[in-house]
């Protein structure tokens, strides 16, 4: 008989990556375009407004490395859209390195570059710091900076982050080939066909059965046009509150994704009025996972929550945490905080990714670095969207983008900050939970047991592999705040436990999910798993 008593250093991490070198967070990339054609911006235009997504072939060289004939086009809406209506000239770009070489790509595996122009945020740090938070808790694009140069012409300080595609998949999903949808319709003036019932853009509501009820509000991805079925069976499972709807999607993941959009008032995302800027990936067990993208206007760029307007920045800082709860036209939110269990979750995560980020300035320490980094940069960009004297500035205060108010990141988040921590809900005492082992019993069964104190049930969430689907088991209780069950053992176990109260929750480890007890009594990560190139 083997027993394992761990502590909070014994539990397998997904969200660190390994520093490679094109996404380091601390390093600047050096990026250079080159185009034969003297009007490659009229060109790039051209196709940008005809939607097409076709490419003008060029080079590029990607600190020093000349990969040759890649394609390039303008991405991004409002990014181009309303850069390009200003008559500025630092758009945003995707590469591809296969465009007439499938084989060809980074010595890590990349294929994609997506360059950013920082719009609508002065202070270049809202996209970096974002996606840094949010690798705590699922998975998330990695994202730094890159000097971009056009034939040999320095064009600007963009932002540069990695490719939702096979490779990011396969590093954190270890697979690659499931169904992948973005959800970010191409056009907000999609009429409801005959037949459908109404969308309202990429919310996941059910709007029938046919197809082409979709087609305008999600691009599929994947090869595999039967993937279009499982989007529907996955709208239509979500309306229903279907009881198996664990079974279609990480609920966990998912509670984490609206948490963090929540916490950093990332309004130009699920939860905000558009709906957008997400994907949904299905793996091989058939469960739906969403992946966060698109960040530049995380921290108050984007003030639109609803059809009712603009949040002044006293609303965005008291921005309730159940918004759009009673709202079903967003039914990831509306359904899934309507269970109790799933609420009091979400409360928790809530509560760590404040506390974590927020609480101890380590966000105000994150900020100081970057912007240390990239200083000498920005001011040498002579094609940045707002002036040098914002950078800083929009930090601690708002500043002016065009037509729009950017509230500042710390002028924003300490209030909010103060203003969740004290909301009845999160200030309210959790459960405490200060011990977890479990016990090999002639390896064919595992006693798992946990300390637990102001618990009304314990609950452990488990699978016996990296690829399963965890399932929620319910743990007996002892006496003395001793709490127990027994399942099948199996070397390759992993989970984590969930105390629960009248009104909250505690998660153990705190970012459970991409956290997890495994049958190791060493500390483990998925870094390893990381670092692995696609296959």
């Amino acid at each position: 008989m083997r027993t394992f008593t761990f502590i909070l250093l014994f539990f397998c991490t997904l969200s660190a990556f390994s520093q490679d070198h094109l996404y380091a967070w601390d390093t600047i990339q050096e990026v250079k375009i080159y185009f034969e054609q003297d009007n490659w911006q009229k060109i790039l235009d051209h196709y940008k407004k005809e939607g097409d997504k076709k490419r003008l072939t060029g080079s590029v060289k990607i600190n020093g490395t000349v990969y040759e004939n890649v394609g390039i086009r303008y991405k991004g809406n409002s990014s181009y859209n309303n850069t390009q209506n200003d008559d500025e000239i630092k758009l945003p770009f995707n590469i591809k390195l296969t465009h007439e070489d499938s084989e060809q790509k980074t010595p890590q595996g990349y294929k994609t570059l997506k360059l950013a122009n920082v719009f609508r945020d002065p202070s270049f740090v809202r996209e970096i710091l974002a996606y840094e938070i949010a690798r705590k808790y699922m998975p998330a694009p990695k994202c730094n900076f890159a000097k971009v140069y056009i034939n040999d012409e320095y064009w600007g300080l963009y932002s540069n982050t990695e490719s939702i595609d096979k490779r990011f998949l396969k590093n954190y999903y270890k697979e690659k080939d499931g169904v992948l949808f973005k959800c970010d319709p191409e056009s907000w003036n999609i009429e409801t066909r005959p037949g459908c019932e109404e969308g309202g853009r990429a919310t996941l509501n059910y709007l029938g059965d046919d197809l082409r009820c979709y087609e305008g509000y999600y691009e599929l991805k994947s090869d595999d046009p039967a993937g279009w079925n499982d989007l529907i069976t996955l709208t239509q499972t979500i309306e229903q509150k279907n009881v198996n709807l664990d079974s279609l999607l990480d609920v966990v993941q998912t509670l984490w994704m609206l948490a963090f959009n929540n916490v950093t008032v990332n309004l130009d995302s699920y939860t905000g009025l558009l709906c957008h800027n997400y994907y949904i990936y299905k793996t091989a067990n058939g469960q739906f996972h969403p992946l966060v993208w698109d960040m530049n206007l995380a921290f108050g760029g984007f003030r639109m929550a609803d059809e009712g307007g603009k949040l002044t920045n006293e609303e965005m800082q008291k921005m309730s945490p159940f918004l759009h709860y009673k709202n079903e036209k967003r039914p990831l939110i509306h359904q899934l905080l309507s269970d109790d269990l799933n609420r009091k979750i979400y409360l928790a995560q809530i509560k760590t990714i404040v506390e974590e980020n927020f609480g101890n300035d380590w966000y105000k320490q994150r900020i100081e670095t970057v912007q240390t980094l990239i200083d000498q940069a920005v001011q040498e960009d002579s094609h940045k969207l707002y002036p040098y004297r914002d950078f800083k500035a929009n930090v601690d205060s708002t500043a002016q983008a065009g037509n729009a108010k950017i509230v500042g990141i710390t002028e924003l988040m300490d209030a909010r900050t103060s203003y969740l921590l004290g909301h009845p809900l999160i200030e309210k005492e959790s459960p405490t939970i200060s011990e977890v082992t479990h016990e090999v019993v002639a390896d064919s069964l595992i006693t798992i047991n946990a300390v637990a104190e102001n618990v009304e049930q314990v609950w452990l969430f488990c699978k016996n592999n990296s690829k399963a689907i965890f399932q929620r088991v319910e743990l007996d209780e002892k006496g003395n705040n001793q709490w127990t069950t027994q399942i099948n053992y199996t070397p390759t176990l992993q989970y984590y436990i969930v105390a629960e109260a009248a009104k909250t929750a505690t998660l153990m480890p705190k970012r459970a999910g991409m956290e997890y007890f495994d049958m190791s009594n060493q500390i483990t990560t998925k870094n390893q798993l990381l670092e692995t190139q696609e296959e």
